[in-house]
């Protein structure tokens, strides 16, 4: 099956993304997620404006999805967890794209970044029940790339979604340039800090996720040698009550910070922490990426600005992508969102349907 898919570029790493481009412009205690909930049809989604990094193009290029399939394929997707409203968000795009395109869906999480091996039971659970593709949000690129490779051993088409794959052997990849999100916020404390010495404290994520260290390094890079200076460092899951206990810490060490940036759990995490050790009004906070909490903070004036990894629509082109391999049509091997800085000052003019689910729209699980 996979000898017969055209792409429209063989290299995934050939010719990457420059970061200013995008600067200016489980069936096991996992459960599955019903298509039977209340979805809207996601029908008018594109064309969306994104970046074709396996052709090298520095353009974006109008993301335009298949009307229909052709049969009903069954589409396996493996989830780290839906601990946050980001991966929530990602669930509703698939969820909802499944529906529109007439294909079968099922979603297993694994319950954390900690879960590893979960990860790889549902992966050939997956298999087992003879899924026509596997669409993955990857704990580990190491610890998932033998079974990416046991997919495509038996052709199963391996889309990657939101979490990086730089080296295993996939057949597509919908993603960011996590550097280039890191890079988005450092940028905006630079602009807003203006001539001013600044500390910042920096909660990246779990240390071996490829996208936590992705967005540090663009993050990094962009302070270096400016008025920033990154004072502290630390590294957990994306649980709230994880990070709030690395916050907590950091701010007893360093209570002079002037910024604490990462993950969307830190940093709401980091609201009461800061409220309690009396520094707020004193430290500002940024995110390195988006959640529902992030958005209502913004609004409240809590967060002062996070970018955009538009989870919904990551979803949305990745079922796309693997109803495209699995009917030999043309698909491009990887899709880059355009992200987008967003502030108290831009949101309320920024269609956020790509980035969010609606508020009220839940994961009904069960077991199937």
């Amino acid at each position: 099956m996979l000898d017969c898919i055209q792409s429209l570029d063989a290299s995934v790493e050939a010719s990457i993304i420059k970061k200013e481009v995008y600067v200016k412009a489980g069936i096991i205690a996992g459960a599955l997620l019903c298509l039977s909930c209340n979805v809207s049809s996601a029908a008018d989604w594109w064309p969306a404006k994104v970046y074709n990094q396996g052709d090298g193009a520095q353009a974006s290029f109008d993301y335009v999805p298949l009307d229909k399939a052709e049969k009903k394929w069954n589409i396996c997707v493996l989830f780290p967890h839906v601990k946050d409203s980001m991966w929530v968000a990602a669930a509703y795009g698939a969820v909802g794209e499944a529906k529109r395109l007439g294909v079968k869906l099922t979603l297993l999480q694994a319950g954390g970044y900690e879960n590893l091996p979960k990860q790889i039971s549902q992966f050939d659970d997956c298999v087992a029940a003879k899924s026509d593709a596997i669409i993955t949000g990857a704990i580990s690129e190491a610890g998932m790339a033998k079974k990416f490779e046991e997919g495509l051993a038996k052709n199963i088409p391996q889309i990657m979604l939101i979490n990086p794959v730089a080296d295993a052997p996939v057949t597509a990849k919908v993603s960011v340039d996590y550097p280039v999100l890191g890079s988005l916020a450092a940028n905006y404390i630079l602009k807003n800090y203006t001539g001013k010495e600044i500390s910042v404290s920096a909660f990246p994520g779990p240390q071996g996720s490829g996208w936590a260290e992705g967005f540090y390094k663009g993050f990094e890079e962009t302070l270096t040698g400016s008025s920033a200076k990154i004072v502290d460092t630390k590294w957990g899951d994306t649980g709230v009550a994880v990070q709030l206990k690395l916050v907590e810490d950091s701010l007893e060490t360093y209570p002079d910070v002037s910024v604490l940036w990462g993950a969307p759990p830190a940093v709401e995490a980091a609201v009461g922490a800061v409220d309690n050790a009396g520094l707020s009004g004193k430290v500002d906070l940024v995110s390195s990426y988006e959640n529902q909490a992030m958005l209502d903070l913004l609004q409240k004036g809590d967060v002062k600005a996070f970018p955009t990894l538009a989870p919904v629509l990551e979803a949305r082109i990745a079922i796309d992508t693997a109803v495209r391999a699995l009917e030999g049509k043309e698909f491009h091997k990887a899709v880059m969102i355009v992200p987008e800085m967003l502030s108290k000052d831009n949101v309320d003019k920024t269609n956020l349907d790509n980035v969010f689910a609606p508020r009220d729209w839940q994961p009904v699980y069960s077991v199937d």
